[in-house]
């Protein structure tokens, strides 16, 4: 059992920028993939990037430039630090992790457990 807790949202300017941490529990941290997803009012859970057990990451493409998801296995942490902030990237952002799959990163049904979400406003 893993339990996954985001913290690091809040409201900045467009053009600004903020870092997201996901404190996970548990002594097994390096053999999950980890992941981060958002959700924004009245639209489904997309995946925004990820990091497998490896090291290898993968963004959506929306972010990609912008966007950098990391993981310190020591600390059972990952982060994923938002530069360029938009506003169409205004959500509640969840950390998610999951064992080694061979289904796509970006699918969130693939992930096993999941953080409480945290609140990204981003205003223009």
């Amino acid at each position: 059992q893993v339990q996954l807790v985001e913290s690091g949202g809040g409201l900045v300017q467009a053009g600004g920028s903020l870092r997201l941490s996901c404190a996970a529990s548990g002594r097994t941290f390096s053999r999950y993939d980890m992941g981060w997803f958002r959700q924004a009012p009245g639209k489904e859970r997309e995946f925004v990037a990820a990091i497998n057990w490896r090291g290898d990451t993968y963004y959506r493409n929306s972010v990609k430039g912008r966007f950098t998801i990391s993981r310190d296995n020591a600390e059972s942490t990952v982060y994923l630090q938002m530069n360029s902030l938009e506003p169409e990237d205004t959500a509640v952002y969840y950390c998610a992790a999951r064992i080694r799959t061979t289904y796509s990163y970006t699918a969130a049904g693939s992930y096993d457990y999941w953080g409480q979400g945290t609140q990204v406003t981003v205003s223009s």
